[in-house]
């Protein structure tokens, strides 16, 4: 009961940092709520367009319990997407979840296929503002960071990099990429929600089960066949209660590269974001990474073509 009551608090939390109306500002006509229909339904999404001609396309899944807007809140991706020209869309998941296969949420329940409302949405995008393809790539929360992981094993070839942050995979899920995919990662080692050396995790559809963040950088290094491990960086200490360390994966085929930012004493946050609850309960947030901002150059230098 303790834990359903603070998730739900979580749930809050998060909406208070992005939810709201959604009328927009008339001026701010570069943020646009849309409909894409999928599998006999209407799915919803928020997209921002940068100022500038865009360069690429980002996906940013919230995780469960959240919606596309309080992502965006959550993040504050939109800021990175102007300075770096990237179309960046925010879609909303079935029940506000997504179908990662790991049998647990509402979207898993109903049989929801997120793949395809996904990989269908970036299409649309795609063909809507002359987005290149190898330009494509997919970040996401939590939830949002295990869909992010399944797009990549499912559809490397339209997504050229991922970065799921505090997301791994579902034991016993298949990942047999058709191709190399570039990879970022980051989880937290005092994460409490999805423990970062795997186990079980426990959420709005019931109890799943995930594999460790050093088995899916594993994983990811084992796909792209990375050859080489650049030494340990430490970040800056800044003195937040949270030490980061930095591991690069290169010599991998097709100019792929593998990067994994362990947060020692990091929660269940997005690096730099908002601490949308107390630390005592989800763990603290770094403040030694911007990881929007480290996500979109590392996007940037992994696209194909």
């Amino acid at each position: 009961m303790a834990y359903a009551r603070w998730l739900w608090l979580g749930v809050v939390a998060i909406c208070v940092v992005g939810c709201g109306v959604r009328h927009l500002p008339a001026a701010n006509a570069r943020d646009i709520s849309g409909t894409f229909r999928s599998g006999g339904m209407d799915r919803t999404y928020m997209l921002h367009v940068p100022t500038g001609e865009p360069v690429g396309l980002v996906l940013s899944l919230h995780g469960a319990g959240g919606t596309g807007f309080s992502q965006r809140g959550l993040t504050g991706f939109n800021s990175v997407a102007d300075a770096h020209n990237l179309l960046v869309v925010y879609p909303d998941g079935y029940d506000k979840s997504w179908a990662d296969g790991r049998g647990a949420s509402p979207a898993d329940r109903r049989h929801i296929n997120d793949v395809a409302f996904l990989v269908g949405l970036v299409n649309k995008l795609q063909n809507d503002y002359g987005i290149a393809a190898g330009h494509v790539f997919v970040t996401g929360m939590s939830n949002g960071g295990f869909m992010s992981n399944r797009l990549a094993c499912d559809r490397a070839d339209v997504f050229a990099a991922v970065a799921p942050v505090a997301g791994t995979l579902g034991v016993g899920v298949a990942c047999n990429p058709s191709r190399p995919v570039s990879v970022w990662e980051a989880h937290g080692t005092a994460d409490p929600l999805v423990p970062f050396k795997g186990g079980t995790v426990r959420g709005r559809g019931g109890v799943s089960h995930s594999i460790s963040a050093d088995s899916m950088v594993e994983k990811w290094r084992s796909v792209d066949g990375c050859q080489t491990k650049q030494a340990m960086e430490a970040l800056p200490d800044v003195r937040d209660g949270t030490v980061v360390h930095r591991y690069q994966f290169t010599g991998c085929a097709d100019n792929t590269e593998v990067v994994f930012y362990k947060i020692n004493k990091g929660g269940h946050t997005w690096p730099g974001g908002k601490q949308y609850l107390p630390a005592a309960v989800i763990g603290p947030t770094t403040r030694a990474l911007d990881g929007s901002e480290a996500i979109a150059q590392f996007f940037l230098a992994h696209a194909r073509g």
